[in-house]
């Protein structure tokens, strides 16, 4: 069963479609609620709801979710009857399977109410119609690419004492997205004037991303936030905010993190805990949703906002 502890609860929503054959003298039965056992597009939309919500149960690789809506509409046309599902939960992983499992399950309901009447009726297609939610939502194409860089922060491994593990987890992540193209990636001892002087030559390099790994904590040599902040013109919460939300479902220790993000002129800055896990945790929390933001600045079409 795959892992999606690391993912970001999301609003997911997905739509599934069938249709059943349905001769013409057996629409009545159905228009009206009379069949033999009852109304059966009623019992077959009470089924599609247990079926949404029982899922997991069905299919063994399936991620038992809360289920927040089904939504079970009927469509009559010539011949038959068309079957739309519609589910919705805030969770780490999609519903398409709920919204096909439940469409299965009310045609085959039908299948059953009708059968004593006609043994030629058929059950056609079933497909997925659509989704949202998850990351594919925040994935959209960015041009130019993000120019970003990375700076460590660890007196121990910028000795050589110890190997760089967190800036190298977020470079993995970095080059995996299409967006991003990296501009550096370096390592600097726990130093206030080293940093600042940095961050001031990548914003005047035209850096448009800059991440700062290490430093965040409460040891004596934590300097990155007091060092930052007086150069932030524009500190955004919410990314911190939603990073230790994420983090702190997972780590305990995540609210002791002191990291901070903001702009400096057009340049996104984004302070990372030193830890690999702390590191991975915030990055899974912000990206790609973050690179939002590039599309903001530069007035760049999009779904979300400008026309």
């Amino acid at each position: 069963m795959r892992d999606i502890s690391h993912k970001v609860e999301t609003l997911r929503e997905a739509l599934a479609e069938t249709w059943i054959s349905v001769p013409g003298e057996l629409q009545p039965l159905l228009e009206q609620g009379k069949t033999e056992k009852g109304d059966a597009l009623e019992i077959a939309r009470a089924a599609g709801i247990m079926a949404a919500k029982r899922t997991w149960e069905l299919i063994p690789l399936c991620h038992p979710i809360p289920v927040f809506h089904v939504e079970i509409k009927y469509h009559f046309e010539k011949g038959g009857l068309r079957i739309q599902v519609r589910v919705k939960s805030i969770a780490s992983t999609g519903v398409e399977m709920e919204a096909l499992t439940a469409a299965s399950i009310t045609a085959l309901t039908v299948y059953d109410m009708l059968k004593p009447y006609n043994q030629e009726i058929e059950i056609g297609y079933l497909k997925l119609v659509s989704k949202t939610g998850g990351k594919s939502d925040y994935r959209e194409k960015i041009e130019p690419p993000i120019k970003t860089a990375v700076i460590v922060l660890s007196d121990s491994v910028a000795s050589g004492k110890k190997e760089d593990r967190a800036g190298e987890a977020v470079i993995f992540r970095l080059e995996a997205d299409k967006n991003v193209e990296i501009l550096s990636y370096e390592i600097l001892p726990d130093d206030a004037q080293a940093l600042a002087k940095r961050v001031k030559e990548l914003v005047n390099e035209g850096a448009d991303l800059l991440l700062t790994v290490g430093g965040t904590g409460l040891s004596h040599t934590d300097i990155t936030v007091e060092t930052l902040q007086p150069l932030i013109e524009r500190e955004i919460p919410g990314l911190m905010e939603a990073a230790r939300n994420h983090g702190q479902k997972r780590t305990r220790y995540s609210m002791l993190s002191r990291g901070i993000a903001g702009m400096i002129g057009d340049t996104l800055v984004i302070t990372m805990p030193g830890s690999t896990k702390g590191a991975k945790e915030t990055f899974d929390a912000l990206f790609p949703a973050v690179l939002h933001i590039f599309q903001v600045l530069r007035k760049i079409p999009h779904k979300h906002g400008y026309s």
